[in-house]
């Protein structure tokens, strides 16, 4: 999940440098949705392993 962030990331930056605000702003929406989705997964995963 980590990587498709990044994936998203990438994208909003090139759509930005290239002009396309829509699309920057909805990739990098995506890109922070989905990091911190994984780090929700992650600090639960944590907190259960440690038990």
């Amino acid at each position: 999940m980590l990587h498709w962030s990044l994936v998203f990331l990438v994208v909003a930056i090139i759509a930005a440098i290239l002009g396309f605000g829509g699309i920057a702003g909805s990739a990098a929406g995506i890109a922070k949705i989905l990091f911190f989705v994984f780090l929700v997964i992650w600090v639960l995963s944590f907190i259960m392993k440690k038990t």
